[in-house]
């Protein structure tokens, strides 16, 4: 069964990257239900589109089109390999640790109904690995290491708000007729520039990425 197995929020704490600042990306699970609602756009929203939750630099991360972030378990759990330590949910910041659902296989547009208090989620576009998550972590070349990899987890949008928790159901009830995923998008951005032409006409992804694409 696809469901979410923890619900996310931040506990804000200085920034390691940036100790003159505040980070949400210290993400702990909540056994509460979180309402999810759009946040409004970057820079000028609120920021998460999880109530109670924290985006510390607002330039860069949250607003609309990453309104919420998802990361697989079964990813987590390969990494834990291959780092060789425990990573608890939440860990990569994500406000919704997942079991049973393509994550970063997601194709871009696909909808997501969650739980039964009508939250309907879209997928977006990938996660972008910074200076913020490496410090977070504290893993020597993290960046090259998450680039190389390709498995970003993916961001969403909020098309219908509503309540999500723990153990909340997923189910994808729509699905683009494309190829295009997250993990595509993710390496036409970082390392596979000649995939980028296949991003021109994907609506759902976020007007930057789609304005990078149309250079090409």
């Amino acid at each position: 069964m696809s469901r979410v197995l923890s619900v996310n929020v931040a506990r804000p704490r200085p920034n390691p990257a940036r100790a003159s600042k505040v980070t949400g990306i210290d993400k702990v699970p909540t056994a509460d239900a979180v309402h999810v609602r759009a946040p409004g756009p970057l820079r000028k929203g609120l920021g998460s589109g999880l109530t109670g939750d924290v985006i510390g630099n607002m330039k860069l991360h949250g607003g609309d089109d990453q309104a919420v972030y998802a990361y697989a378990r079964e990813d987590l759990d390969r990494w834990q390999t291959t780092l060789g330590r425990s990573l608890a949910d939440g860990n990569f910041g994500e406000n919704l640790t997942t079991s049973g659902v393509e994550v970063t296989g997601a194709v871009i547009g696909e909808r997501w109904r969650v739980g039964a208090g009508g939250l309907l989620l879209e997928v977006t576009s990938p996660r972008t690995p910074c200076r913020t998550f490496a410090a977070h972590l504290g893993v020597r070349g993290w960046i090259k290491t998450f680039t190389e990899a390709a498995v970003p987890g993916a961001y969403l949008r909020v098309i219908e708000s509503g309540p999500v928790r723990a153990g909340d159901g997923i189910e994808v009830v729509d699905r683009p007729d494309s190829d295009v995923t997250v993990g595509l998008v993710f390496r036409a951005l970082f390392g596979e520039p000649d995939l980028l032409s296949r991003l021109h006409d994907v609506e759902a992804l976020p007007d930057e990425i789609r304005k990078r694409a149309a250079r090409v």
